[in-house]
């Protein structure tokens, strides 16, 4: 059986405060560079490639692969199509805690992204 890396530290350090949460440094699976922070709380698992090396090494089979940029893109319109603006955090938390929109399965896949 094929198991991805764990992107996270083992022993938590840098964890950061945002959005009502702990943040923790994620890095690439491959060469270690720093790619962004995933929430401390409720999470068990999180894996990142930089993109250089997920442009060398390719697609990983069976695995949902997005750059950052348009999975940003793709949360910027889902807000600008339901709501016409952006949408503050506290916003945000509440439809993910409602888990009944488009827009709350985009949040979720960037928290398991480290987005």
């Amino acid at each position: 059986m094929d198991v991805l890396p764990d992107c996270r530290t083992k022993r938590v350090t840098g964890a950061e405060p945002g959005f009502g949460l702990s943040w923790i440094p994620i890095f690439c699976a491959n060469c270690g560079k720093e790619g962004g922070s995933v929430p401390e709380e409720n999470m068990t698992f999180a894996f990142w490639l930089c993109l250089p090396c997920a442009e060398t090494y390719g697609k990983i089979a069976g695995m949902m692969m997005m750059p950052d940029e348009v999975f940003w893109e793709q949360m910027k319109q889902e807000q600008l199509d339901k709501f016409g603006r952006l949408l503050t955090t506290s916003e945000l938390l509440a439809i993910v805690e409602a888990d009944t929109s488009p827009l709350a399965t985009l949040v979720k896949q960037g928290r398991s992204k480290g987005v």
